[in-house]
């Protein structure tokens, strides 16, 4: 197995070639070890950052902004948005306020983005 990637921890956009199974894995073209880490990672392990709207209560069929506290597996990541999308959201929320708990038992949280008080708020 040989795969490229860019690496996406810093500006430098390292490019990545990527080689070998779990026991002699190999990686060249990283200037710094997050970049073998993150080859690792994205192999073995690939996660996102999930940003998504959800609905809100209020008449005018307004969203609010949530992302996950941390990466998702990416097998996880469907499911989490078909969660988040069948939700509405009770006003008022407040940014950093917890939507879903513990998603699937994997310590990750989505969280409001954006303190809403009121449909007001949502028409500005």
């Amino acid at each position: 197995m040989e795969e490229q990637r860019i690496c996406i921890l810093c500006p430098a956009g390292c490019h990545l070639k990527i080689s070998g199974g779990k026991d002699d894995f190999k990686v060249e073209g990283n200037r710094c070890p997050r970049g073998a880490q993150y080859a690792y990672d994205e192999i073995h392990d690939p996660r996102r950052t999930v940003t998504a709207v959800a609905m809100t209560d209020a008449h005018c069929s307004c969203c609010c902004p949530v992302k996950s506290d941390s990466p998702v597996p990416k097998a996880m990541i469907n499911e989490l948005l078909e969660l988040i999308y069948a939700s509405e959201v009770k006003l008022p929320v407040r940014c950093g306020q917890i939507m879903i708990e513990n998603f699937n038992n994997t310590n990750i949280n989505v969280i409001f983005t954006r303190t809403i008080n009121s449909t007001k708020e949502l028409m500005s």
